[in-house]
């Protein structure tokens, strides 16, 4: 979805609100597919004594398997989005800002880029979640499995309870 943004560059408008939803079902995180409902963004566009700066808050609900135990989760996550934009850049390797050409803004692509980047590196059902036995497979969290423990060979004198 692409946003005009001319007559805010050029001060013939103050501001531009954001008032959208995405379908990013067809995008991929972590070798699924976790977004089942529209990603919601809310917020404004707007210049300000000739800056323009989008500010907005992303809400989507991720739906996908804990990285430990395996059981599906349901997370709510809200990003906030700031972001500078600018017409030009005299600097082609300044990230403070982000380069508008054509003066049309890909809310789109900005927004997921910017839930890419929030995502937490690993997904848990709850923050002390035990996961799963290696060598049964049994949940941990609801209990421990039973299996005896093996010791590695190596280790297996400092082990030794019959000494």
């Amino acid at each position: 979805m692409f946003i005009a943004l001319e007559n805010l560059f050029n001060g013939g408008i103050v501001s531009i609100p954001l008032d959208c939803e995405f379908d990013f079902s067809s995008y991929e995180y972590g070798g699924v597919f976790p977004f089942t409902t529209p990603v919601k963004l809310r917020g404004e566009i707007k210049n300000t004594a000739g800056i323009v700066t989008v500010s907005a808050k992303i809400s989507f609900v991720l739906e996908t398997c804990c990285d430990r135990c395996a059981v599906p989760v349901k997370l709510p996550f809200e990003v906030d989005m700031e972001h500078g934009l600018v017409a030009s850049l005299n600097d082609e390797e300044n990230d403070d800002y982000i380069l508008v050409e054509n003066m049309k803004l890909d809310i789109a692509e900005l927004t997921s880029e910017d839930i890419y980047l929030a995502l937490p590196g690993k997904i848990l059902c709850k923050e002390d979640c035990k996961g799963v036995c290696a060598s049964c497979g049994a949940d941990l969290n609801e209990g421990p499995c039973g299996c005896k423990k093996e010791v590695d060979p190596r280790w297996a004198a400092l082990f030794d309870s019959e000494d």
